[in-house]
């Protein structure tokens, strides 16, 4: 088992849930701007992909070190021992970005890159021919930030937040990392009821019930590094073992999801179905301002249009007013909306307890927090 220097990288504003997450799987991290960095083995890397719910990527730092000069670069990416990660017919793509760097043509920072890498494995497997590019992917990324190199390998492949069970999509979806986000930063428990009255295709949904049963969200799709010979099958069945063991397929949940737009609920209930959860998930085609519900102490999560056209407005602000009077009615509930319109509080009637800046995707938004009463302790 080696030891290896693993990051998990986080959009803005998460990266604290992602740390939580990294430590409750008992590893502990160090935050910066972005990215959660801590240290483990193999076995680290298989569990961060199958549990991690809000990072990005899981990926693995192979070196660092300043550079200012081609030949500098050069000489240090070479100097790495890339034979311990690449296999003699490794596919081995570069990626790279500069920000504030002495460096600044990425293409020519990823073509030295691969040409040291190159040089390294064919001295390291006494090649003296081109290497033949026909094995297992490992995507390499050279990032240059005020002229200190870091290379990196991606472990995931396909971004977390593709968790396998979206087939079908609205024009502006939720990133299921996001979605999941949300959830955390509520005060629900799989014993409360919780509904999204503006689901789409039913993401925020999901993620909720994934949280609600502890199933680990990578469980249903592969990663890149499964391909790897020096990360063992076993290591990956016993990870995906451990998935099935700390899963609560029993836990019972009453979580519910309504859009006024019919095609998307018919969407939502096919991710459900797709991802095993439709028996757990309760979809109806509905407007906001008929959401009713006897129970108590429930959350509400929601990501409604932000009116961003503007002749979306008018219709936008008025589903923010039926908002603030439809859920004025749930005195217990907890509500969470998260938009980018400036004006929502006022179209909504009423301040947020708290205010919360996330980004969803490369936009500004804010999570309007408005917190009910807490439930009666259980006797």
């Amino acid at each position: 088992m080696g030891n290896y220097t693993i990051v998990a990288t986080a959009a803005m504003g998460l990266e604290a849930l992602v740390a939580k997450e990294v430590r409750d799987l008992g590893y502990e991290c160090q935050v910066d701007n972005g990215k959660i960095v801590f240290q483990g083995d193999e076995k680290a890397i298989a569990r961060c992909n199958l549990w991690l719910r809000t990072a990005d990527r899981v990926k693995i730092i192979i070196g660092s070190f300043k550079a200012t000069t081609f030949d500098q670069l050069f000489e240090q990416t070479k100097a790495l021992a890339w034979e311990n990660f690449l296999p003699e017919n490794a596919t081995f793509p570069v990626q790279g970005k500069s920000v504030k760097s002495t460096l600044y043509s990425v293409s020519d920072c990823q073509g030295i890159v691969k040409k040291a890498i190159v040089n390294r494995l064919q001295s390291s497997y006494r090649r003296h021919t081109w290497l033949e590019e026909t094995g297992p992917l490992f995507k390499i990324e050279v990032a240059l930030l005020k002229d200190i190199v870091t290379l990196t390998l991606d472990t995931s492949g396909a971004g977390l937040h593709k968790r396998g069970y979206r087939v079908g999509q609205g024009e502006a979806p939720i990133k299921e990392t996001l979605a999941a986000a949300l959830v955390q930063l509520t005060n629900w428990h799989p014993d409360r009821p919780f509904i999204d009255p503006v689901c789409g295709s039913g993401t925020i949904a999901i993620e909720a019930a994934l949280l609600g049963q502890n199933i680990a969200p990578g469980f249903n799709r592969s990663f890149v590094s499964e391909t790897w010979p020096w990360i063992h099958r076993e290591i990956w069945d016993e990870a995906r073992q451990e998935a099935e063991d700390l899963a609560n397929y029993d836990q019972p949940l009453t979580i519910q999801g309504s859009d006024i737009d019919h095609h998307m609920v018919e969407i939502s209930k096919a991710n459900a179905s797709e991802a095993g959860l439709s028996d757990l998930i309760d979809f109806k085609q509905m407007q906001v301002k008929d959401l009713r519900s006897h129970l108590e102490y429930g959350v509400i999560v929601g990501n409604p249009p932000y009116g961003e056209r503007i002749g979306d407005r008018p219709q936008v602000e008025q589903l923010y007013k039926d908002m603030g009077t439809t859920f004025a009615k749930l005195e217990t509930w907890s509500i969470y909306i998260l938009t980018a319109y400036e004006a929502f509080e006022k179209c909504y009637g009423k301040k947020a307890t708290k205010k919360r800046k996330l980004f969803n995707g490369f936009l500004r938004t804010d999570l309007y927090q408005y917190w009910g009463p807490r439930p009666p302790r259980q006797q």
